[in-house]
């Protein structure tokens, strides 16, 4: 059956169980366009599909809906086509939301056209064509079989930035009743409004990238996603902690589906001309972004979401942690072997053992493991070590505010209690989550780690947020609005707190992830398995992550869970140095898993580790530099290639290279054998390690050999990068005043003749 129309049984969902319910309309041939309050309104007549034989025809007793299609712009690059309701959403009350201080709405008027093209013409102030609403199309022919008459359809094409066009795919059929996709249309269930949908024509050579942290292979066309977050489990499947609902094309524009409702995307895939969504709301709010480079469009999208806070300069350094540190003494051993072997460190990570018992989260040290906690934090501050702790955002039974929590509905009970007992709940037993919709809820939460935060605990990492109970009475919101945007909510209340309590200096480690949650670092890729494909998959994720507006990125080193035994597989020495040379070149480097991750443990290539973290601390200067411009731009500090070379069809394949900043280009090892083959896009590149220069006008080095101390590292010529001129062994130690340039240019004869060659010996 899926195979005969793809569309009505994958896409809309007709095969599922409830699906005798639904009333499917689509868009017709537009009746009038009149510019209203600086808003273009299009009045569009909704025509009911009845499904006959796997084929959709026109209802021919029922009369269209007239809908208004409303087209807003705001600035020169952005267009908004809003859908299903007859008012502006309220974008104030929208924590997904974030305009830049200058992204204002821009008047667009409307312009009736005769002649060779007919329809409404849609400008802004500055006469600049902005969208078009096609009128005149072909009758379409009448197969004998096949009645009624097919009507003629929605067509239009945005100009998000007055050149770049978007066209709508109105006629995406092999005969008039065999769809692959509408250009609008919305699905009813019980007399309500229940998804809605839209199509843009994928052109054949058109590639994708973004939707989130996606651990798919660069190029998304060909590929059907549903958007809703969950427990990865791992770095290698098509389930993912960070859904965005925001792509990039090859031909320079990006889209932003404005919704916090799961969303299904085909990008060339369940029709190969057409990029469509089913979003699961109740009105559509689409953003048609301009700007032409990829960077342009992700700063567009930022603008209009938020861009990423700045982190402090310590959060640059090496984290250590593993699942987990059981007592106050264990992580004094591991400060001190650090220290003592001269590995670099300025943050420890309590996972989940810092509490009463293991994973019951109670934001209160253990008496027994962790007995003086405030002289613990003092301890710690005075070696020159931050401290991190874990946590998640739901209470168990028998811990500390359980009952506080229950009683003050601080996380939602589940629906059939309050159905049968109303608000009288008190006596029953059941866990939840926090209901970050309830304010009183969030700021209770925020006390709790306003506690710690003030005792000296530097950073709260934001576990989990992916999963919440479909059967849960949230105060705010439906499950099905909540559910992606959860992580959001959960983000910013221990963010906002955070900034309250440290300033500049705060920062959160997140897992989950939706439109807007870039605004709070850090965010890592969850649990990768430590195994070369765990590897390849986190930086996929990341690549995708940096094209969906995340500016910091991280990913557990050398992997968190074994393979074949969760908890008892060591990582292999040889893994463990490559997946560090990949953190050294990540925005931020922590090492974490569910087994021992110190430096020390691997003595067979601990000299090699020191080396590398060595190195770290002599990017730092550069890294700052790096993030800050990722708060201020549209580029992450961890870059796909298409961030400088849109217009090489080969880098929108490349997944397993990246730029690390403006200079570095990176292309981590991912095998035992120590070889790969790397792609130099179009420049001049220095390598890294020679000061040999390599012109390229894009082209495959086959076969590349790095011993097991190095990998292929090369920087643009010209570029100028500081570094800091002497070992440190916690960023406390270090003034950036003293960062020297080096310059990538003739003059450089390969790290061993810089001033770092002192004291780092690769």
């Amino acid at each position: 059956m899926k195979q005969t129309n793809r569309f009505v049984f994958d896409m809309l969902d007709q095969d599922a169980p409830d699906a005798v319910r639904d009333r499917i309309f689509r868009a017709g041939l537009p009746v009038s366009a009149t510019d209203t309050d600086g808003a273009a309104v299009v009045k569009v007549p909704f025509v009911r599909q009845v499904l006959k034989n796997m084929f959709l025809f026109p209802a021919e007793d029922e009369a269209p809906v007239l809908k208004d299609v409303v087209f807003r712009a705001y600035g020169d690059k952005l267009i908004r086509i809003t859908a299903g309701s007859s008012t502006l959403p309220d974008d104030t009350a929208n924590p997904m939301i974030s305009f830049a201080p200058d992204l204002k709405q821009t008047p667009l008027f409307v312009e009736a056209v005769t002649g060779s093209a007919e329809g409404w013409l849609i400008k802004d102030k500055d006469g600049v064509k902005r969208a078009f609403i096609n009128t005149k199309q072909e009758k379409r022919e009448i197969w004998s079989d096949l009645q009624p008459e097919p009507p003629l359809v929605f067509e239009a094409s945005v100009f998000p930035d007055g050149r770049t066009e978007v066209p709508f795919a109105g006629y995406d059929t092999f005969f008039p009743h065999q769809n692959e996709s509408f250009s609008l249309g919305y699905v009813e269930k019980d007399g309500t409004t229940d998804r809605w949908l839209y199509s843009l024509k994928s052109l054949p050579a058109e590639k994708y990238a973004g939707t989130g942290e996606r651990f798919a292979g660069m190029n998304l066309a060909g590929k059907t996603f549903v958007l809703e977050n969950t427990d990865g489990l791992g770095n290698n499947s098509r389930r993912a902690y960070k859904n965005v609902p925001f792509y990039i094309s090859s031909r320079g524009y990006g889209v932003l589906i404005m919704t916090s409702s799961h969303v299904r995307l085909s990008l060339a895939d369940i029709s190969t001309r057409a990029a469509q969504a089913l979003v699961e709301d109740d009105a559509l709010d689409i953003f048609i972004i301009g700007g032409g480079s990829v960077e342009e469009i992700v700063k567009n999208y930022r603008r209009l979401t938020g861009f990423p806070s700045d982190v402090p300069m310590w959060s640059y350094g090496t984290w250590m942690a593993k699942m987990t540190y059981f007592s106050a003494d264990e992580t004094r051993t591991v400060v001190k072997k650090m220290r003592d072997g001269h590995f670099p460190l300025d943050v420890l990570h309590l996972d989940t053992g810092w509490f009463k018992t293991d994973w019951k989260c109670e934001w209160t040290f253990s008496d027994e493991r962790f007995p003086d906690p405030d002289g613990y934090l003092a301890e710690m501050k005075k070696n020159g070590v931050k401290i991190c702790l874990w946590q998640l955002p739901s209470i168990a039974r028998d811990t500390k505010y359980y009952e506080t929590a229950k009683k003050n509905r601080y996380f939602a009970p589940p629906k059939e209690k309050l159905e049968s007992l109303g608000s009288n709940f008190s006596d029953v037993e059941f866990d939840g989550n926090i209901d970050f919709t309830n304010p009183k809820a969030v700021e209770w939460y925020q006390g709790l780690l306003e506690g710690l935060l003030k005792r000296g605990v530097s950073a709260i990492k934001t576990d989990f947020g992916e999963v919440i109970d479909p059967k849960a009475d949230y105060m705010g919101l439906p499950y099905k609005k909540l559910h992606n945007m959860y992580s959001l909510l959960y983000q910013k209340a221990a963010f906002e707190v955070s900034r309250r309590v440290k300033g500049r200096n705060a920062l959160i480690w997140a897992r989950a992830g939706w439109i807007g949650c870039q605004r709070y670092p850090v965010h890592w890729s969850g649990d990768c398995a430590s195994t070369w494909d765990g590897m390849a998959g986190a930086l996929r994720g990341g690549l995708h992550a940096g094209v969906s507006g995340f500016g910091f990125w991280s990913h557990d080193v050398p992997g968190f869970h074994g393979l074949p035994s969760f908890m008892n597989s060591k990582p292999a020495d040889d893994l463990y140095v490559r997946w560090t040379q990949f953190g050294v070149f990540s925005s931020h480097l922590r090492y974490h898993g569910s087994y021992s991750r110190e430096p020390y443990e691997y003595p067979a290539v601990a000299d090699t580790v020191r080396e590398w973290l060595k190195l770290r601390y002599a990017l730092i200067p550069y890294i700052v530099e790096q993030g800050k411009k990722a708060t201020e731009t549209g580029y992450p500090v961890l870059r796909a290639l298409i961030f400088h070379h849109a217009d090489d069809p080969m880098c929108w394949n490349i997944d397993d290279e990246y730029y690390f900043g403006d200079a570095f280009l990176v292309a981590p090892v991912m095998n035992s054998e120590g070889v790969r083959d790397v792609y130099l896009p179009a420049g001049s590149w220095v390598d890294f390690w020679t000061g040999e220069t390599l012109e390229s006008e894009g082209r495959w080095l086959k076969g590349v050999r790095s011993p097991l101390a190095r990998l292929p590292l090369y920087v643009k010529k010209g570029s100028s990068v500081k570094m800091y001129p002497e070992a440190v062994e916690c960023t406390d130690g270090m003034d950036l005043s003293k960062a020297v340039e080096i310059v990538f240019d003739a003059s450089y004869k390969g790290l061993g003749a810089t001033c770092v060659s002192r004291f780092i010996k690769l």
